[in-house]
Protein backbone atom coordinates (compact mmCIF):
# COMPACT_ATOMS: atom_id res chain seq x y z
CA UNK A 1 0.00 0.00 0.00
CA UNK A 2 1.26 3.44 -0.96
CA UNK A 3 1.88 6.10 1.86
CA UNK A 4 -0.60 8.66 1.86
CA UNK A 5 1.04 11.90 1.75
CA UNK A 6 0.44 15.76 0.97
CA UNK A 7 2.56 17.56 0.31
CA UNK A 8 1.82 20.98 -0.06
CA UNK A 9 -0.39 22.28 3.28
CA UNK A 10 -0.93 26.12 4.48
CA UNK A 11 -1.54 26.97 8.26
CA UNK A 12 -2.33 30.31 9.87
CA UNK A 13 1.12 31.10 10.00
CA UNK A 14 0.22 32.29 5.94
CA UNK A 15 -3.44 32.40 4.43
CA UNK A 16 -4.25 29.20 6.40
CA UNK A 17 -6.84 29.00 8.50
CA UNK A 18 -5.65 26.72 11.44
CA UNK A 19 -2.67 26.02 13.54
CA UNK A 20 0.16 23.71 12.32
CA UNK A 21 -0.67 21.61 15.75
CA UNK A 22 -4.32 21.25 14.88
CA UNK A 23 -3.32 20.68 11.11
CA UNK A 24 -1.19 17.67 11.96
CA UNK A 25 -3.31 16.20 14.57
CA UNK A 26 -6.24 15.89 12.13
CA UNK A 27 -3.58 14.77 9.43
CA UNK A 28 -2.87 11.92 12.10
CA UNK A 29 -6.58 11.43 12.65
CA UNK A 30 -7.60 10.73 8.53
CA UNK A 31 -4.40 8.34 8.23
CA UNK A 32 -1.63 10.20 6.66
CA UNK A 33 2.04 8.90 6.70
CA UNK A 34 4.12 12.10 5.91
CA UNK A 35 2.83 15.75 5.24
CA UNK A 36 4.45 19.08 4.37
CA UNK A 37 4.15 22.76 5.75
CA UNK A 38 4.88 24.81 2.85
CA UNK A 39 3.72 28.07 4.05
CA UNK A 40 3.64 30.87 1.61
CA UNK A 41 7.27 32.94 1.94
CA UNK A 42 7.95 32.00 5.31
CA UNK A 43 8.54 28.84 7.73
CA UNK A 44 7.21 30.33 11.56
CA UNK A 45 4.72 26.88 11.38
CA UNK A 46 7.72 24.24 10.93
CA UNK A 47 8.56 24.30 14.64
CA UNK A 48 5.10 23.44 15.92
CA UNK A 49 4.57 21.37 13.13
CA UNK A 50 7.50 19.37 14.11
CA UNK A 51 6.70 19.06 17.62
CA UNK A 52 3.14 18.03 17.44
CA UNK A 53 4.55 15.56 14.79
CA UNK A 54 7.06 14.09 17.09
CA UNK A 55 4.24 13.62 19.35
CA UNK A 56 2.01 12.08 17.49
CA UNK A 57 4.54 10.00 15.60
CA UNK A 58 3.72 11.72 11.94
CA UNK A 59 6.64 12.67 9.86
CA UNK A 60 6.45 17.07 8.98
CA UNK A 61 8.61 17.88 6.11
CA UNK A 62 9.99 21.14 6.70
CA UNK A 63 8.62 23.27 3.48
CA UNK A 64 7.87 26.65 1.81
CA UNK A 65 6.05 27.76 -0.79
CA UNK A 66 7.90 31.05 -2.79
CA UNK A 67 6.03 33.15 -5.15
CA UNK A 68 8.39 34.41 -8.16
CA UNK A 69 8.46 35.65 -11.56
CA UNK A 70 10.76 34.09 -14.46
CA UNK A 71 13.36 36.81 -16.50
CA UNK A 72 10.09 36.89 -19.07
CA UNK A 73 7.38 38.14 -16.64
CA UNK A 74 5.49 34.37 -15.74
CA UNK A 75 4.17 33.60 -12.24
CA UNK A 76 5.76 30.83 -11.06
CA UNK A 77 5.07 29.28 -7.09
CA UNK A 78 8.25 27.32 -6.25
CA UNK A 79 7.69 24.71 -3.51
CA UNK A 80 10.65 23.97 -1.25
CA UNK A 81 10.92 20.85 0.65
CA UNK A 82 13.55 19.41 3.25
CA UNK A 83 14.88 22.57 3.51
CA UNK A 84 17.70 23.71 6.51
CA UNK A 85 15.45 26.46 8.92
CA UNK A 86 17.96 27.70 10.55
CA UNK A 87 19.89 28.63 6.73
CA UNK A 88 21.30 32.41 6.89
CA UNK A 89 20.19 33.47 3.27
CA UNK A 90 17.16 31.65 3.65
CA UNK A 91 16.12 33.50 6.93
CA UNK A 92 17.56 36.72 5.29
CA UNK A 93 15.84 36.21 1.93
CA UNK A 94 12.50 35.44 3.99
CA UNK A 95 12.82 38.82 6.10
CA UNK A 96 13.17 41.09 3.32
CA UNK A 97 10.13 39.63 1.29
CA UNK A 98 8.23 40.24 4.38
CA UNK A 99 9.10 43.84 4.46
CA UNK A 100 8.12 44.31 0.65
CA UNK A 101 4.94 42.48 1.42
CA UNK A 102 4.17 44.96 4.27
CA UNK A 103 5.42 48.03 2.19
CA UNK A 104 2.78 46.94 -0.56
CA UNK A 105 0.17 45.95 1.92
CA UNK A 106 0.15 49.67 2.77
CA UNK A 107 -0.66 51.00 -0.41
CA UNK A 108 -3.22 48.86 -0.97
CA UNK A 109 -4.82 49.75 2.22
CA UNK A 110 -5.07 52.86 1.18
CA UNK A 111 -6.41 52.03 -2.42
CA UNK A 112 -9.29 49.98 -0.72
CA UNK A 113 -9.53 53.34 1.53
CA UNK A 114 -9.85 55.66 -1.59
CA UNK A 115 -12.98 52.98 -2.86
CA UNK A 116 -14.73 53.11 0.37
CA UNK A 117 -13.72 50.37 2.04
CA UNK A 118 -11.32 51.36 4.66
CA UNK A 119 -9.34 48.90 7.06
CA UNK A 120 -7.30 49.37 9.98
CA UNK A 121 -3.90 47.35 10.66
CA UNK A 122 -5.73 45.62 13.44
CA UNK A 123 -8.65 44.49 11.42
CA UNK A 124 -6.09 42.45 9.52
CA UNK A 125 -5.23 40.56 12.58
CA UNK A 126 -7.20 37.41 12.44
CA UNK A 127 -4.83 36.17 15.53
CA UNK A 128 -2.56 37.16 18.25
CA UNK A 129 1.20 36.44 16.77
CA UNK A 130 0.17 37.39 13.32
CA UNK A 131 3.03 37.93 10.91
CA UNK A 132 2.32 37.30 7.98
CA UNK A 133 -0.40 39.31 6.33
CA UNK A 134 -1.45 38.51 2.04
CA UNK A 135 -4.55 39.27 -0.09
CA UNK A 136 -6.51 36.53 1.19
CA UNK A 137 -6.04 37.77 4.80
CA UNK A 138 -7.31 41.03 3.57
CA UNK A 139 -10.28 39.66 1.76
CA UNK A 140 -11.07 37.46 5.18
CA UNK A 141 -10.94 41.18 6.88
CA UNK A 142 -13.42 42.81 4.08
CA UNK A 143 -15.66 39.90 5.00
CA UNK A 144 -15.94 40.38 8.51
CA UNK A 145 -16.24 43.81 8.39
CA UNK A 146 -19.22 43.34 6.38
CA UNK A 147 -17.95 44.82 2.77
CA UNK A 148 -18.35 41.59 0.90
CA UNK A 149 -20.57 38.80 1.99
CA UNK A 150 -17.17 36.41 1.35
CA UNK A 151 -13.49 36.77 0.59
CA UNK A 152 -13.42 35.30 -2.47
CA UNK A 153 -15.93 38.22 -3.81
CA UNK A 154 -12.26 40.39 -3.29
CA UNK A 155 -11.48 38.91 -6.36
CA UNK A 156 -14.14 39.42 -8.88
CA UNK A 157 -12.71 40.34 -11.82
CA UNK A 158 -11.97 44.01 -12.05
CA UNK A 159 -13.17 44.47 -8.35
CA UNK A 160 -11.70 45.48 -5.09
CA UNK A 161 -8.40 43.33 -4.95
CA UNK A 162 -8.58 42.90 -8.48
CA UNK A 163 -9.22 46.11 -9.99
CA UNK A 164 -6.57 47.59 -12.26
CA UNK A 165 -5.48 50.23 -9.55
CA UNK A 166 -5.52 47.28 -6.87
CA UNK A 167 -3.32 44.78 -9.49
CA UNK A 168 -1.03 47.66 -10.14
CA UNK A 169 0.33 47.39 -6.71
CA UNK A 170 2.60 44.75 -6.33
CA UNK A 171 5.35 43.66 -4.14
CA UNK A 172 8.72 42.27 -5.69
CA UNK A 173 8.88 39.25 -6.31
CA UNK A 174 12.39 36.49 -6.37
CA UNK A 175 13.42 35.63 -9.23
CA UNK A 176 12.30 32.26 -10.03
CA UNK A 177 16.23 30.86 -10.35
CA UNK A 178 17.27 32.77 -7.54
CA UNK A 179 13.97 31.13 -5.39
CA UNK A 180 15.50 27.65 -7.01
CA UNK A 181 18.76 28.23 -6.02
CA UNK A 182 17.67 29.41 -2.69
CA UNK A 183 16.21 26.50 -1.93
CA UNK A 184 19.11 24.37 -3.17
CA UNK A 185 21.54 26.32 -0.64
CA UNK A 186 19.14 25.48 2.40
CA UNK A 187 19.77 21.79 1.43
CA UNK A 188 16.16 21.43 -0.01
CA UNK A 189 14.56 20.63 -3.15
CA UNK A 190 12.51 22.69 -5.25
CA UNK A 191 9.30 21.91 -6.63
CA UNK A 192 7.39 23.87 -9.22
CA UNK A 193 3.71 23.97 -7.98
CA UNK A 194 -0.02 23.87 -9.84
CA UNK A 195 1.41 24.03 -13.45
CA UNK A 196 -1.78 24.54 -14.94
CA UNK A 197 -2.55 27.69 -12.59
CA UNK A 198 0.46 29.31 -14.89
CA UNK A 199 -0.78 32.41 -17.12
CA UNK A 200 0.49 33.64 -20.13
CA UNK A 201 0.72 30.26 -21.74
CA UNK A 202 -2.75 30.07 -23.57
CA UNK A 203 -5.61 27.81 -22.89
CA UNK A 204 -4.52 25.64 -19.66
CA UNK A 205 -5.02 22.42 -20.98
CA UNK A 206 -4.47 22.93 -24.70
CA UNK A 207 -1.64 21.44 -26.56
CA UNK A 208 -0.03 24.97 -27.36
CA UNK A 209 -0.16 25.33 -22.97
CA UNK A 210 1.47 21.49 -22.92
CA UNK A 211 4.43 22.65 -25.17
CA UNK A 212 5.02 25.46 -22.73
CA UNK A 213 5.46 23.88 -19.64
CA UNK A 214 7.51 21.58 -21.21
CA UNK A 215 9.98 24.20 -22.96
CA UNK A 216 9.60 26.25 -19.08
CA UNK A 217 11.08 22.95 -17.36
CA UNK A 218 13.76 22.96 -20.05
CA UNK A 219 14.92 26.12 -19.03
CA UNK A 220 14.31 25.32 -15.14
CA UNK A 221 15.80 22.26 -14.79
CA UNK A 222 19.04 24.04 -16.60
CA UNK A 223 18.30 26.02 -12.81
CA UNK A 224 18.54 23.06 -10.59
CA UNK A 225 14.51 22.20 -10.32
CA UNK A 226 13.98 18.87 -9.14
CA UNK A 227 9.84 17.97 -9.30
CA UNK A 228 7.07 18.82 -10.39
CA UNK A 229 3.95 19.39 -8.45
CA UNK A 230 1.59 16.60 -11.16
CA UNK A 231 -1.23 15.75 -8.55
CA UNK A 232 -3.39 19.22 -7.33
CA UNK A 233 -6.67 19.88 -6.45
CA UNK A 234 -6.81 22.16 -9.73
CA UNK A 235 -5.59 19.15 -12.21
CA UNK A 236 -8.16 16.88 -13.54
CA UNK A 237 -6.68 13.26 -14.26
CA UNK A 238 -6.40 14.06 -17.84
CA UNK A 239 -3.97 17.02 -16.57
CA UNK A 240 -2.09 15.04 -13.87
CA UNK A 241 -1.47 12.47 -16.57
CA UNK A 242 -0.14 14.62 -19.24
CA UNK A 243 2.01 16.43 -16.13
CA UNK A 244 3.36 12.85 -14.87
CA UNK A 245 4.20 12.60 -18.57
CA UNK A 246 6.16 15.80 -18.76
CA UNK A 247 8.47 15.56 -15.37
CA UNK A 248 9.08 11.56 -16.33
CA UNK A 249 10.64 13.10 -20.09
CA UNK A 250 12.76 15.37 -17.97
CA UNK A 251 13.96 12.56 -15.08
CA UNK A 252 11.76 15.00 -12.18
CA UNK A 253 10.34 14.24 -9.13
CA UNK A 254 6.62 13.89 -8.99
CA UNK A 255 4.80 15.02 -6.39
CA UNK A 256 1.18 15.45 -4.86
CA UNK A 257 -0.39 17.92 -2.58
CA UNK A 258 -3.93 19.45 -1.86
CA UNK A 259 -2.88 23.06 -1.22
CA UNK A 260 -5.02 23.06 1.65
CA UNK A 261 -6.02 26.48 3.68
CA UNK A 262 -9.02 25.14 5.31
CA UNK A 263 -10.30 24.08 8.60
CA UNK A 264 -10.89 20.29 8.02
CA UNK A 265 -8.03 18.28 6.75
CA UNK A 266 -9.00 14.72 5.48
Amino acid sequence: MEPKVDFHIHTWFSDGSISPAELVKQAKENGYDKIAITDHDGIDGIKEAQEAGRQLGLEIIPGIELATETETGIGLHILGYYIDTENKQLLKTLDDLRKKRDARNEKLLKELERMGYPLTQEELMLRSGQTFIGKPIIARAMAAKGYIEKPKEAFAEGKLLESPAAKAIKKEKLKTSDAIGLIKGAGGIAVLAHPIQIRKFGTPGSESFYQKVDDLISRLKKDGLDGLECFHCDHSVEQAARFVEIAQRHHLRITRGSDFHGTKFE
